[in-house]
């Protein structure tokens, strides 16, 4: 499917189906929306006057049009009231075409949002992502696609001129993003540490990035312990996915990208039990999935910052060599840690992935995981938490989360809570008391990070939608690609 910006007004425009964004409230319409409409025979304004069409935000009908005119139909989607216009709100209003769209049989669409602000190059793109992110439809377990309709073949978005917005970069990023739901939402049969590493390695054949793979052996010999502790009972090999991008010339800065990757979590000897969402563990691999997502992208994107991508990939399972609460674990930072929960294992494998990253002598550490329930608690299933040990770095990483309409909120790095963490026979243990749970994580990973600056996102929430909103389809998310690259090419 192609999709590009063109300078053709509505008015003049030729095709399947016209798509126009229209406020609330909007009682009469002018210009050259009113040139349009008596065009299509008034079909706008009588949608309008009976009430089949009041501009809501996310509101949509479809009309068809009399057979002499430019258009089959005409899609009529709301954008709520105008003084709220964001780019927000074109990316949604686009996801709302989007789905409208897969339910007809077109082929060619023509749409016409307008700009947020003054800033047309955002709102091309924002109005870009929010289609080829909302056309994704993952049907490869399924016997028999439950996509009847004709294939959309062409995009174009009215209205534009030349040079506003770079489509081949949110193409490049909507790629990434698509992987990372993907790998989280395939079965854990499908999506294991050993499949996880061979992704990585296409990653790196298809767009000439460097991979290594670290086997077992190789992570005895860095002295993970606290990784291969996780990994212990699983019958598939745990892998340590270390993919790197290198520009031409001399770097920037140099980033490191870590993303939880356990591929399925039973919790361990402390088991998940009947209601705990056990059936869902195949998504505790989201960091990782989102960490090669934006590695796909980035690489497309080229940008002059050395990026080191990173995951302790493995299973949390249960055998006779697993990990027993009480068990005494040392990190390759020669920590030891009691190990109290073993339902609390990512931050094991993350604690040696953040000290092999931070040996590389990179500048900053960015670290994503679905880490802890409690996050979900405080800040719902919207909200990710964000955690930094530098306000520069922390501004940075905002900064490009609101570019990419993710949402994050910036928690506390309470250091007094690690008294929680104490241990009377190891220098911590794994989880501290309940309140404050996704804060105590936190500290528990901060002990692995000495110097380099640092963020830490708990993704827990937002990696899965129930219910499809915005640009996110039900299901994986691919959360939280876009901010990661937009936030490694500023």
């Amino acid at each position: 499917m192609q999709i590009k910006a063109v300078s053709t007004t509505p008015l003049n425009w030729t095709g399947d189906a016209l798509a126009l964004g229209l406020f609330e409230g909007m009682a009469e319409i002018t210009g050259e929306l009113a040139a349009l409409d008596e065009k299509l025979d008034g079909t706008i304004q009588d949608a309008i006057a009976h009430e089949e069409f009041s501009g809501k935000s996310g509101e949509t009908a479809v009309l068809r049009i009399g057979s002499k005119n430019q258009v089959r139909k005409l899609i009529l989607v709301g954008l709520g009231k105008s003084e709220e216009l964001a780019i927000d709100t074109l990316r949604a209003t686009a996801a709302a075409i989007a789905r409208t769209v897969k339910q007809q049989s077109i082929k060619t669409l023509g749409i016409s949002l307008p700009v947020a602000g003054e800033n047309a190059a955002l709102s091309t793109e924002a109005i870009a992502e929010g289609l080829l992110l909302a056309l994704h439809q993952d049907n490869r377990f399924k016997s028999e696609s439950e996509d009847k309709a004709a294939k959309l073949e062409a995009i174009e978005i009215l209205g534009i001129s030349e040079g506003d917005g770079d489509l081949a970069k949110v193409e490049a990023i909507a790629s990434g993003v698509i992987l990372a739901r993907e790998l989280v939402a395939a079965p854990p049969n499908a999506v294991t540490p050993v499949t996880l590493a061979e992704t990585a390695e296409a990653i790196a054949r298809e767009h000439g990035l460097s991979v290594q793979i670290l086997e077992q052996e190789d992570c005895e010999k860095l002295g993970m312990g606290s990784f291969l502790g996780v990994a212990r009972a699983s019958d598939i090999p745990p892998k340590f996915i270390h993919l790197t991008y290198k520009p031409e010339g001399t770097p920037r800065r140099k980033l490191a990208i870590i993303g939880k990757g356990l591929t399925f979590d039973s919790g361990g000897l402390n088991i998940k039990g009947v209601g705990s969402g056990i059936e869902t563990m195949k998504m505790d691999m989201g960091g990782a999935g989102a960490t090669l997502g934006a590695a796909k992208a980035i690489a497309q994107l080229k940008p002059d910052v050395e990026i080191h991508f990173i995951s302790a990939a493995t299973e949390n399972m249960i055998s006779g060599k697993a990990l027993h609460p009480g068990d005494i674990l040392t990190a390759s930072n020669g920590k030891t840690i009691e190990v109290n929960n073993t339902d609390a294992e990512g931050r094991l494998t993350l604690a040696d992935a953040l000290v092999y990253a931070e040996k590389l002598g990179v500048d900053a550490i960015v670290d994503l995981a679905t880490l802890t329930g409690a996050c979900v608690i405080a800040l719902g299933n919207d909200i990710a938490g964000m955690w930094s040990t530098d306000e520069s770095l922390a501004g940075e990483f905002l900064a490009a989360a609101k570019r990419s309409g993710e949402k994050f909120w910036q928690m506390p790095l309470e250091e007094s809570y690690f008294d929680g963490l104490k241990s009377p026979i190891a220098d911590m243990k794994n989880t501290g008391p309940r309140p404050g749970g996704s804060i105590t994580a936190t500290l528990f990973l901060k002990e692995f990070v000495e110097k380099t600056p640092w963020i830490h996102l708990d993704i827990a929430g937002p990696v899965w939608a129930d219910k499809a909103s915005g640009t996110s389809n039900e299901g994986a998310t691919g959360f939280p690609v876009r901010t990661l690259v937009n936030w490694a090419i500023a």
